[in-house]
């Protein structure tokens, strides 16, 4: 029997806008990704259910395809651990990893799902972006907004909110 490899891509979604006024199919789905407060980002696949979520919600958060790199760099920095603890190489060794690049690879490459690590909180809780957004967060990025898909610019988005 052969292995059957994911070819999903890892993507990072991240919650810009409030929601007091928002429709509740809305708030129900922002819910379902974990994104209760403004400035939070969750690292998911993009299945078509992820994707279809996303685009669901596309007026309230900002998603793309994020680099090792950079989500090394976010684990690091802002990873948690449940009761609050920082996300460490030595718990890294302890799920079987020699640090956590080789996480991030791993995530990167679909391998592993970061919300199903064992005692590690799905959500990233970010600073707001440093210099502010560079658009309106109520019109898209691709009519020079904040919100909706930006491929691997989210890349550049992350490094200022980390």
């Amino acid at each position: 029997m052969t292995k059957k490899v994911s070819s999903y891509k890892s993507l990072v979604a991240i919650k810009m806008r409030g929601t007091i006024s928002a429709k509740r199919e809305a708030r129900e789905t922002l819910d379902m990704l974990k994104m209760k407060k403004t400035h939070n980002a969750v690292i998911i696949d993009d299945r078509p259910s992820f994707v279809g979520m996303l685009y669901r919600v596309q007026n309230y958060v900002t998603w793309g395809e994020v680099t090792k790199e950079i989500l090394s760099e976010m684990i690091k920095k802002r990873g948690r651990l449940v009761g609050n603890k920082k996300f460490t190489d030595d718990y890294a060794k302890e799920l079987g990893y020699e640090s956590i690049d080789e996480i991030a690879n791993a995530i990167v490459e679909g391998k592993v799902e970061y919300s199903k690590l064992n005692k590690v909180r799905s959500v990233f809780r970010l600073h707001p972006p440093k210099k502010g957004f560079k658009g309106k967060t109520k019109k898209s990025f691709a009519t020079g907004g904040e919100a909706g898909y930006r491929s691997e610019k989210i890349n550049d988005l992350i490094k200022r909110m980390i």
